[in-house]
């Protein structure tokens, strides 16, 4: 190897001579020529032949190591115990109970939410920004996969940190959080309202208010279906159980009918199966205990009920609808302002022969959805309904056969831009939240 790199005039070549010759990969012929010639004599020879027999004893280990768990985690827990005691002392950070007070909502964002609950009581909610807004007379986007015999009743625009109260047709509210409702896709159904609220059999939910303050200056208006009323303090309500609060002190055969919000001095509506109605000033109505039972608010017959209850707003008009599917759309002001107890005046013609099957003040940029007792379902806008006096017998709203007859009303708002009945109650109906065919 020395007489091939000395023969050589360029480094090249005795690059080249060493692989030609001796059969040198590229590296091996490199090593050789950037040897020192006294790496030739015998006691480096034995070093290198010791490195190489050392290396081959380390992959021999190495390699049963990565064969053998048991083995490896040993290894790794003697290095560890080695850098404890190497490394290890006391703990720097002090760990100490917290003095102050958490709050949950201290985690949760402050964000707006669209809650929705159908007449079936599926509840959801949705973050608000989930519905974009768009131009009056869109076409909307699609909100909800309800059953054919199923709509949206309630809907209302808050925040996580508000509270929703749920009223109950037995005269009980239970209080939520709305980050404790839960979150749905803007298509899901929901969930069932017995499986967030501890309801008893045959017990709905008659109304829903959103809040974050409970004023007050602010009141609760009750009423039920055998006519009684009854005004709370806002602020009375403020009580925090998971099973419920009394509302409402309901007597044997009653059930709550609505809950309004109002500021104490407004008007409300009451309006009967028989056709009898009544519009009286709060006022009438001192204020009462939570658990109090509430006064006379119209004067029944005995086979008489309330069918359906709201605040008597200017410049709305009062729906009504028999069984037999005849209605109509009657002012406001046609109705005359009485004192609370009284029979009322009649908000249809007895000539009709049925009884009301529901009652609700409307304004005009609304729609109306109907459902039968057979579970046939028709949506009517407002201002396609004709406009009549009180005792009178209405048009034909809704073609009911044989045995079949009207049995639920409810109103919902025909675009985001409709304006609310009442800025302190909760918003009734669905804004545009479903595709128009």
């Amino acid at each position: 190897m020395i007489k091939v790199i000395r023969g050589s005039q360029t480094v090249d070549e005795a690059h080249e001579g060493l692989m030609t010759k001796f059969s040198l990969s590229d590296v091996q012929a490199k090593a050789i020529r950037e040897m020192r010639l006294q790496s030739l004599v015998g006691l480096e020879r034995d070093k290198l032949e010791n490195e190489h027999k050392d290396l081959l004893e380390t992959i021999g280990y190495l390699e049963g190591l990565l064969a053998d768990s048991i083995k490896l985690f040993s290894v790794i827990k003697e290095e560890l115990l080695e850098i404890k005691n190497k490394f290890g002392d006391d703990r720097r950070t002090e760990v100490v109970a917290f003095e102050g007070d958490l709050d949950i909502e201290d985690l949760i964002a402050d964000e707006e939410q669209v809650i929705t609950i159908t007449n079936s009581g599926y509840v959801k909610r949705i973050a608000a920004d989930t519905y974009r807004q768009q131009r009056r007379g869109g076409r909307g986007i699609s909100g909800l996969n309800l059953k054919e015999d199923d709509w949206v009743e309630h809907l209302f625009w808050t925040s996580t940190h508000d509270y929703v109260l749920f009223f109950t047709t037995k005269g009980k509210v239970y209080k939520l959080k709305v980050h404790e409702l839960p979150p749905g896709s803007r298509q899901s159904r929901g969930t069932a309202a017995v499986n967030l609220l501890p309801l008893e059999q045959n017990e709905r939910i008659a109304a829903v208010i959103a809040t974050r303050e409970f004023d007050d200056d602010t009141y609760l208006l009750f009423a039920t279906e055998k006519g009684i009323i009854k005004k709370t303090n806002f602020s009375l309500y403020n009580v925090s159980r998971r099973d419920g609060i009394i509302a409402i002190n309901l007597k044997d055969g009653d059930q709550l009918k609505a809950v309004r919000r109002t500021t104490g001095d407004e008007k409300f509506l009451l309006v009967t199966a028989k056709g009898q109605s009544i519009v009286f000033s709060e006022t009438d109505c001192r204020p009462m205990g939570r658990a109090a039972a509430g006064v006379k608010g119209i004067n029944l017959d005995e086979d008489d009920f309330v069918i359906g209850a709201d605040m008597a707003v200017d410049d709305a008009d009062v729906f009504v609808v028999t069984e037999a599917g005849m209605g109509k759309c009657t002012p406001v002001s046609k109705y005359p302002v009485q004192r609370r107890g009284g029979r009322g005046v009649k908000t249809i013609s007895s000539a009709t022969g049925s009884r009301l099957a529901g009652a609700r003040v409307v304004l005009k940029t609304y729609e109306l959805m109907l459902i039968s007792s057979e579970g046939i379902v028709i949506r009517i806008p407002v201002d396609g309904i004709s406009c009549m006096g009180r005792n009178t017998q209405g048009v034909r709203i809704m073609n009911i056969k044989g045995k079949d007859k009207v049995s639920a009303v409810a109103r919902v708002m025909a675009n985001e831009g409709a304006v609310s009945l009442s800025e302190n109650g909760a918003t009734e109906g669905q804004m545009a939240l479903e595709g128009e065919e």
